[in-house]
Parts: structure tokens; C-alpha cells; sequence
């Protein structure tokens, strides 16, 4: 191992190109807490706003304070070893020593992060990581071909519309949605960017006036933007988490966010910034009902090729006839570590609390063997 005295060097890279730099700046505080030192050698790594990977200063704030955001702004420079033969980090200016890696924890959110890019560079560079690969973490990213591939393995999706390059024109044209649309949607609509999270540029169109400047807003983040039908119900979710040594992943006991009176919907404020929301860890639900979100939240994981973990948005509620009807909202590859987020606090109401979940993503991490190269060709390929 590269660590000292048999420790396990582990890199956790956080902050990043994308709009969640700082929640995923404030999801790497709690990991690198987490992590024993009697077990783990641990190397933090920040990516700031512009994409340069540091070794930040030791002082680091990796916490919201009185509302202030965290950020990576500088420390000492490093780059990735490309070469499989490298597996680690080296100063940017070729000084100083080679840092060897066993493994990466990436706690990135959004692009850049969880969208199969560092999944790919940290393939290319043959070091083990957490997470989903590169098809993975790049369809569960974009929420068209999420919903493309959950509809093909028969979990139900809410209705919805794409707009393609709504960076230009689209986002000005009162009629980009057309009024045969706009009745099957009905009012509200959700307008998303269709490759962000932590519902950054989203808004809730309650009148059709409303709906050019927010396809605007959706589109500064993605030139792809969604346009989803609300889908009346209860909040649920589900963690889903691989199990050691293989076989089919194992989900969490389901919890439910209840919006306060006045929270209009979970937006990012009501999630990171203002006493919004109520949580139920475990959620109320029957047995049968736990049932049918666990076992939907695995289809999910698995139709998605997802590896080491995901949290899976649900909406619990009566279809057009009544009947009772689970929709998938969507699935996060890499979701929030921070303090307050679900996916850790579902884990400790199922019996994994924090320190045993990271130890269990790393090792689901270390057990992935991938080839070092390709066999080569014989020269007889026709």
C-alpha cells in the first residue's frame, strides 16, 4: 500500500468546476472526519473554481458558517499522473515528492465531478475510486437519458419535455414550448438545467409568463434544459449501497423531506441555507410500501449500471386513477455527505453509521480490479 505502516492513502477530492462547489466542499469535511487515521493515510485534494487541483491549506473551512459558502482558493499545486505505472499525484512544477495513491474518494457533485469526466481521468490513470463509473455517473448526470433508461427497465417517470440549445434562441422564444405540450404538462412545471443538481437552476413556473426567463435561468447552467409536469405526492427517498465482496446492493430504510408551511418547493436555500424542511429517517411508510421503494431504488441502481452507491428521488402518490403510484424523480451517482443529507442519515437508521459507510465505500472501491491494457491486436483484424 502507498500509506504508512499498512494505511490505505486515500485522496479526497472536493469543490470543483461546477455551481455545487461549496456543498461538495462541506460533503468532503464530513468524509475527511470520518475516516480513521489509524486506518487510512489521507490526502486532501481541492479543484477550485477553474479547475486547478491543490493540496489546500490544513486550515481549510469546509462548513457553512453563518451562511457563508466554502471554497477552494489555493494551496500548493498538483496534477494527476496520467501514466497507470504513476498511480498518484505529483507537484504541478515538478517539485517536491510523488504522492501515491490507493484509491480516490471523488466527493465532486455536478459537472466535472459526477458526470463520468474525473471517473474517466482516474480510469485513464488506473487508481481505483468511489462511485460509478464513466456511463454511469454520465447517463445519471443528464436527466433525459435518465429517464430514458428508467422508463426502458419499467419504472414510471413523470411527464416531461426536452428543450435542446436552450442557450439561444430557445431561452427567448415565448413559444419554444407549444400549447399541445404546454395542455399535457398542465401548471406547475419544474424548468430544470437537464445536467445539475442541489436544484440549482430550477424554477417552479406557476403561470406560462413565467416560462421564458426560466427556461433563461435553466439554460446559463445547461443549454439542455427539462421541463417537468409536477408530480404530486410525498418526498421519498432511498440509498442504495454495494455490498462487499459482490453480489446485488442492499437499500436503505426510506426517509421522507416534508416542506414547512411557506416552503413552496426544496429548492436549494430550503436545503442548505433556511430551517425549511422537517425529515423523517426512517419515513412513515407501511412495510409493503418500504418494500416497493427498496426494490425500486435497486432496479433503478441497476438499469443505471451504478457502482458503490446512489440515493434515489422518489415521488409517493395517487396516479390519474387513483391508485396509489411510485414515480422515480431521479438518481444522484455521488450524493450529499454534508451534515444534514439523507443518504448518510438513512444509512445510520439501517444500522451503517457514517465511519462504517466511507469504510465500506472504500473497500467496495479496492475490491474493482480493472485490466492495465487492452490485449494487443494480432494484425489479422479485418
Amino acid at each position: 500500500m502507498s500509506g504508512q505502516a499498512g494505511r490505505v492513502r486515500i485522496a479526497v477530492v472536493f469543490g470543483g468546476r461546477s455551481a455545487e462547489h461549496p456543498i461538495s466542499c462541506v460533503s468532503a469535511g464530513a468524509v475527511l472526519a470520518a475516516l480513521d487515521p489509524d486506518r487510512y493515510d489521507v490526502v486532501p485534494v481541492g479543484i477550485t473554481r477553474d479547475g486547478r487541483w491543490v493540496l489546500p491549506d490544513p486550515a481549510q473551512r469546509l462548513a457553512i458558517v453563518d451562511g457563508a459558502l466554502p471554497e477552494v482558493t489555493g494551496g500548493t499545486a498538483v496534477t494527476l499522473v496520467g501514466d497507470p505505472g504513476g498511480r498518484g499525484l505529483v507537484g504541478l512544477d515538478g517539485g517536491g515528492p510523488r504522492i501515491g495513491l490507493d484509491v480516490v474518494f471523488p466527493v465532486l457533485h455536478g459537472a466535472y465531478g459526477e458526470d463520468g469526466t474525473i471517473q474517466g481521468l482516474l480510469e485513464m490513470s488506473g487508481i481505483p475510486y468511489v462511485g460509478s463509473g464513466v456511463f454511469a455517473s454520465a447517463a445519471s448526470m443528464d436527466k433525459e437519458h435518465t429517464k430514458q433508461l428508467l422508463a426502458a427497465a419499467g419504472l414510471p417517470q413523470g411527464d416531461h419535455v426536452v428543450l435542446r440549445d436552450a442557450s439561444g434562441a430557445v431561452a427567448a422564444d415565448p413559444d419554444a414550448l407549444d400549447a399541445a405540450a404546454r395542455e399535457r404538462l398542465g401548471l406547475p412545471v419544474f424548468v430544470k438545467p437537464a445536467r445539475a443538481g442541489s436544484s440549482i437552476g430550477i424554477t417552479k413556473v406557476t403561470d406560462w409568463a413565467q416560462f421564458p426567463d426560466a427556461v433563461a435561468v435553466a439554460a446559463a447552467v445547461d443549454p439542455k434544459v427539462v421541463v417537468e409536469a409536477a408530480v404530486p405526492g410525498r418526498e421519498i427517498e432511498c440509498g442504495v449501497l454495494a455490498r462487499p465482496g459482490g453480489g446485488l446492493p442492499e437499500a436503505s430504510r426510506p426517509a421522507e423531506i416534508r416542506l414547512r408551511p411557506g416552503t413552496e418547493w426544496y429548492d436549494f436555500a430550503a436545503k442548505y441555507l433556511e430551517d425549511a424542511a422537517e425529515f423523517d429517517v426512517p419515513a412513515h411508510l407501511t412495510p409493503e410500501q418500504t418494500r416497493v421503494v427498496q426494490q425500486a431504488a435497486c432496479r433503478a441502481y441497476l438499469a443505471l449500471d451504478c457502482r458503490g452507491l446512489a440515493r434515489v428521488d422518489f415521488f409517493l402518490g395517487a396516479g390519474p386513477d387513483g391508485a396509489e403510484r411510485l414515480v422515480v424523480n431521479e438518481v444522484n451517482t455521488m450524493p450529499g455527505f454534508t451534515p444534514i443529507s439523507m443518504y448518510p442519515r438513512m444509512w445510520a437508521a439501517t444500522g451503517v453509521d457514517f465511519a462504517q459507510l466511507v469504510d465500506r465505500l472504500v473497500a467496495v472501491a479496492l475490491e474493482e480490479t480493472r485490466p492495465a491494457a487492452q490485449p494487443a491486436l494480432d494484425g489479422t483484424r479485418t
